[in-house]
């Protein structure tokens, strides 16, 4: 029988039984397997793909929804990958329009490459921030944080998801209650017994990546960061916004490289909801 035509493949919904095929896409395309994120994304959102009939996926990507069950207030795009052999042959771009179709009016984002960057503007997606990936060894230096962090508990949780939905703007309820169980380390910050910022860090590889972090201030997210880099022997990984440009000092200063920049792009929606300035990292740029 003849090989179908990629037009003619059909994208279908991805489940968790295609983790497998999600992580031989990743390394196709030189992207670490990270089977422990993909778990995250096809669960907790939506996953699309198109099946490659010789074995495979040949493309998928997932979007994780924000807000009210059934009507989301926002939709975080990620994961947007093509397998090498079928690259450049429109793939890329019949997959985003079937999501962007799929979500209707609801306002998207997501962090694009430089070389992704091209496809999502001519689909209308605008830039609106850039993040600046750092990873390396964390070394402290200097006087010890004056602000308390600690381990956060099974009680933390309702005030975690309150803080959490006023600085991202909606709420992320599915996401952030599967952090106790995807995340090594799990600490919140306080101040007069309330709850001034929290963070997590989550094992991707040979890294424990630092998301999300969200903080009161700068002086709080740098003591979250050394909190968690004072408990794990692995290198840290994260994406600052790049506004924060005090703490993206502090972290070089501390080891932490500059490996990459992505552009924050959003669609339908002039900029992202929520507080900015107290938001310093998402929990992985696929999931906004």
């Amino acid at each position: 029988m003849p090989t179908p035509s990629l037009a003619a493949l059909p994208i279908r919904r991805l489940t968790l039984r295609d983790l497998t095929a999600c992580a031989d896409l990743s390394e196709d395309r030189g992207w670490p397997r990270e089977e422990h994120k993909w778990g995250l994304l096809l669960t907790a959102g939506k996953g699309f793909g198109i099946d490659d009939p010789e074995g495979g996926l040949v493309a998928a990507c997932v979007v994780t929804e924000y807000g009210a069950w059934q009507r989301p207030d926002l939709g975080a795009i990620g994961m947007v990958l093509v397998a090498e052999r079928h690259a450049r042959r429109g793939v890329g771009r019949r997959l985003m329009r079937h999501v962007l179709s799929a979500m209707g009016s609801t306002p998207l984002t997501l962090h694009a490459t430089p070389y992704g960057r091209p496809l999502y503007e001519e689909l209308g997606f605008k830039v609106t921030g850039r993040a600046e990936m750092l990873m390396g060894r964390f070394t402290p230096s200097g006087p010890e944080s004056s602000v308390a962090t600690r381990a956060a508990t099974a009680e933390d949780l309702p005030a975690i998801l309150r803080l959490d939905e006023e600085v991202f703007g909606t709420d992320r309820t599915p996401l952030i209650t599967r952090l106790p169980a995807f995340a090594d380390q799990l600490r919140v910050a306080e101040a007069d017994g309330r709850l001034i910022g929290y963070t997590a860090a989550w094992p991707n590889m040979d890294t424990h990546v630092v998301g999300p972090l969200i903080a009161r201030d700068t002086e709080t997210a740098k003591a979250l960061i050394a909190s968690l880099a004072a408990r794990t022997e692995r290198p840290l990984r994260t994406d600052i916004d790049v506004r924060h440009e005090e703490l993206l000092a502090w972290a070089k200063e501390r080891g932490l490289a500059s490996v990459a920049f992505n552009s924050v792009m959003t669609y339908g929606v002039k900029d992202l909801p929520g507080d900015w300035t107290r938001r310093f990292a998402p929990l992985t740029v696929a999931a906004g």
